[in-house]
C-alpha cells in the first residue's frame, strides 16, 4: 500500500495540491491520480481519506489523505505546531485504512516532515491485543522515497517509545506487577552498554528509610520494587544528570479508602508516570542522546488488607517529615515523597516527576494537556517549547503558598496527604504536598491523570491508554542535551 498527502486548496474549486511525493507518483501514473481525485466530488478535508485501487503494479492500493492547509505552522491559540499535528493525524488515518485491507506493508509519504509522518504511522497503528486470539493484521510502515530517512527513523523511535508506555499502561495488573514492570524495562535496556539498571528489593527500600513508600506497599501481597536506571550518555559521566521520577502504582484500589468499582479496572494504568519516564529513557538511549539521565520509579500496589494504611495513620518519609494519611487513595504522593528525597542525592540539573496523581487534574484540563507545577521558569520554558513540537501539550499550574498552608495545617503530623478543604484545588494541594519534599531549584511535577487514556480526542491514537507525554519528555531531554552541547 501507499499513503500520499494532499493539501487543501485555498479555493473550493481549486485543483488538488499534492506533496512532492504525491506529485511524483501522479506523474508516474500519467496524471490519473489527480484526475480520479477531481472526479470524487468535494475536496478532501483534513484527516479524511480516499482510496484508489489498480493505479500502479507496485502499489495496488493507494490512500490519499487530507493534510489541511499547506503552510500551517505554530498555532499560538492551540499551543502546538498545527502542520505537524495535521500530518500525524492524516498519516495515521491512511495507515489504518491499509491495515483494514490486510495489506502487510505500507509506504508513507514523508509530507515534507518525515518525523511527524513516522510518528503518525507508528502511533496510529499501535493496539494492545497481546491477550486476544484474534489479532489485527500487523502492518509495517516504511518511508516512501529516501530523502528524509534520518528524520523518519527519529520519528519511529519517538513513537515506539510512546507505544512502550502504552503497552505497559494497558497490560492487566496481574501481568505488569512491580517486579514484572522492572524486568520489562531492564530487558528493553539490556543492549545498551551505557545503561545500568538497579532493581532494588524491599530490604533496600527499608534501609533507605522510605517509610511513606513502604506504608503504601504493605497493603499488598506483591512486594514493592524501587527501579533505578542510570543512562550515561553525556561526554562526562560525572556531568549533572537530568533526573526523572515516575509514580509506579501498578494497581490502585484506593486502599481502605476504596475507589468505586465502576472504572476501577483502569487503575492498572496508575503507573503511567513510571511508564512514561522509563519509556523516555529507553528512547533517549535508542537516540544516543548526549546527556546523563537517571530514572527512579517506586513500584507497588495499593490494596486494602489487614496490613494496609488506615485513614489517620501517621508515617515518616525519608527526609524525616511525618505525614498524616487522611485518605489512603492519595497514595501516589507518598511514593513520590520518598523518591523525590532520594533524587536529591544526584546533584541533578533538573528533577522532573510524572504521575497520574489527581482526578482533580482531569477535572481542570481534561485530556487537552498535562498540568505542570514547577518552581523554575527555565524548566517550564523547555517543557513548553518541547510540547509545541510534539503536539502533546503542557499547561502551567500554580504552586502558591495558598495551597501549601492547606497541607501543612495538620493536626497530627508535619503534613497531611490531602488539602484541608478536601476537593478544592486538589491537583494544586497535591503539588504543594510534593513541594515539601523538594529542595532542588529546578523541579517540575507533571500531573498526567487527565491524559492517561484516549477515547477519541487524539485522532492518531486508538482508544485506550495513551502513553502521554512520553514524546514531550524525550523532546525536552533532547533540547537539554543540545543546551549542554552549545
Amino acid at each position: 500500500g501507499l499513503v500520499l498527502g494532499v493539501y487543501s486548496s485555498e479555493k473550493d474549486d481549486g485543483a488538488a495540491q499534492f506533496t512532492r511525493a504525491g506529485d511524483a507518483f501522479d506523474r508516474l501514473v500519467s496524471g490519473k491520480l489527480r484526475a480520479l481525485l477531481s472526479l470524487c466530488g468535494p475536496r478532501l478535508k483534513k484527516g479524511k481519506t480516499r482510496i484508489f485501487h489498480g493505479l500502479h503494479q507496485d502499489f495496488p492500493s493507494v490512500v490519499v489523505v487530507g493534510l489541511g492547509k499547506k503552510n500551517a505552522g505554530i498555532n499560538e491559540q492551540e499551543n502546538w505546531n498545527e502542520g505537524k499535528e495535521n500530518i500525524r493525524t492524516a498519516i495515521a488515518a491512511g495507515c489504518r485504512q491499509i491495515q483494514d485491507l490486510e495489506i502487510p506493508c505500507v509506504e508513507v509519504d514523508p509530507c515534507e516532515d518525515a518525523q511527524a509522518a513516522a510518528e503518525g504511522a507508528v502511533l496510529g497503528l499501535h493496539e494492545y491485543n497481546e491477550l486476544k486470539q484474534k489479532k489485527k493484521p500487523v502492518v509495517t510502515p516504511q518511508l516512501h522515497g529516501s530523502a528524509e530517512s534520518e528524520a523518519w527513523q527519529k520519528g519511529v523511535i519517538y513513537a515506539e517509545g510512546q507505544n512502550l508506555a502504552r503497552y505497559l499502561m494497558e497490560a492487566p495488573a496481574n501481568y505488569i506487577t512491580p517486579i514484572k514492570f522492572a524486568e520489562h524495562i531492564e530487558q528493553k535496556l539490556r543492549s545498551f552498554s551505557n545503561v545500568k539498571v538497579h532493581i532494588r528489593p524491599e530490604s533496600w527500600i527499608t534501609t533507605q528509610e522510605m517509610g511513606a513508600f513502604l506504608s503504601v506497599a504493605k497493603g499488598s501481597a506483591e512486594p514493592p520494587i524501587f527501579l533505578e536506571i542510570h543512562y550515561l550518555g553525556g561526554a562526562n559521566t560525572d556531568d549533572s544528570p537530568l533526573v526523572f521520577v515516575g509514580k509506579g502504582v501498578t494497581f490502585d484500589s484506593g486502599g481502605i479508602s476504596l475507589k468505586p468499582s465502576a472504572g476501577m479496572d483502569a487503575m492498572r494504568a496508575d503507573m503511567g508516570g513510571a511508564a512514561t519516564v522509563c519509556s523516555a529513557i529507553v528512547t533517549a538511549a535508542a537516540l544516543n542522546l548526549p546527556l546523563n539521565i537517571i530514572g527512579l520509579a517506586p513500584l507497588c500496589e495499593n490494596m486494602p488488607s489487614g496490613k494496609a494504611n488506615k485513614p489517620g495513620d501517621v508515617v515518616r518519609a525519608k527526609n524525616g517529615k511525618t505525614i498524616q494519611v487522611d485518605n489512603t487513595d492519595a497514595e501516589g504522593r507518598l511514593l513520590l515523597a520518598d523518591a523525590l528525597c532520594y533524587a536529591h542525592n544526584f546533584n541533578a540539573r533538573a528533577v522532573v516527576n510524572a504521575a497520574t496523581l489527581t482526578g482533580a487534574m482531569d477535572v481542570a484540563l481534561g485530556s487537552a494537556a498535562t498540568g505542570v507545577f514547577t518552581n523554575s521558569s527555565w524548566l517550564w520554558t523547555h517543557l513548553y517549547e518541547a510540547s509545541i513540537l510534539t503536539g502533546d501539550r503542557v499547561w502551567r499550574m500554580p504552586l502558591f503558598e495558598h495551597y501549601t498552608k492547606q497541607v501543612t495545617d495538620c493536626p497530627l503530623a508535619d503534613v497531611s496527604n490531602i488539602g484541608k478543604y478536601s476537593r478544592a484545588g486538589g491537583a494544586c494541594t497535591a503539588a504543594a504536598f510534593l513541594k515539601e519534599f523538594v529542595t532542588a531549584s529546578h523541579w517540575a511535577h507533571l500531573d498526567i491523570a487527565g491524559v492517561m487514556s484516549n477515547k477519541d480526542e487524539v485522532p492518531y491514537l486508538r482508544k485506550g491508554m495513551a502513553g502521554r507525554p512520553t514524546r514531550t519528555l524525550v523532546e525536552f531531554a533532547t533540547r537539554l542535551s543540545q543546551d549542554s552541547h552549545n
